[in-house]
């Protein structure tokens, strides 16, 4: 098991994630992320420390194997062991599942990290539509 503390301020100054507005319909997204790196282990800190509170603790994410640096089958972030599961989807490659028990499931669509800001920005907005709420660069 990897630990890792908070995120460091100076490692990826601004978390790039768009949140889909609240909803009591189900949605496809839950929200967008664009990551800097596909290394798990330095992109999850910061998104999971970013996420509303409603969402509980997040005990496991599951991202496409494909795509992301092979990581440990679990890691302690900000005091909570978050287990990792590598799935291959070839319907949804480029998601994150986030599961808290007792809370829910959420889905973010994953802008790969060498995507340009200007084909990002259309990205972001288009999958969670022009209400949502977060933080983007």
């Amino acid at each position: 098991m990897i630990i890792t503390g908070p995120p460091a301020p100076t490692a990826h100054p601004l978390l790039r994630l768009r949140l889909a507005p609240h909803s009591a319909l189900p949605q496809r997204l839950d929200g967008v992320w664009w990551p800097h790196s596909y290394d798990l282990l330095a992109e999850l800190p910061s998104l999971l420390a970013a996420l509303p509170r409603a969402w509980g603790h997040i005990a496991s994410v599951t991202v496409n194997s494909a795509a992301w640096v092979a990581a440990p089958g679990r890691m302690f972030v900000c005091n909570q062991v978050v287990r990792l599961r590598r799935a291959v989807a070839p319907h949804a490659p480029d998601t994150v599942v986030l599961l808290a028990p007792g809370h829910g499931r959420w889905d973010l669509l994953v802008v790969p990290p060498d995507t340009t800001a200007e084909e990002a920005g259309p990205l972001m907005t288009a999958a969670v539509g022009d209400r949502a709420r977060g933080r983007q660069e």
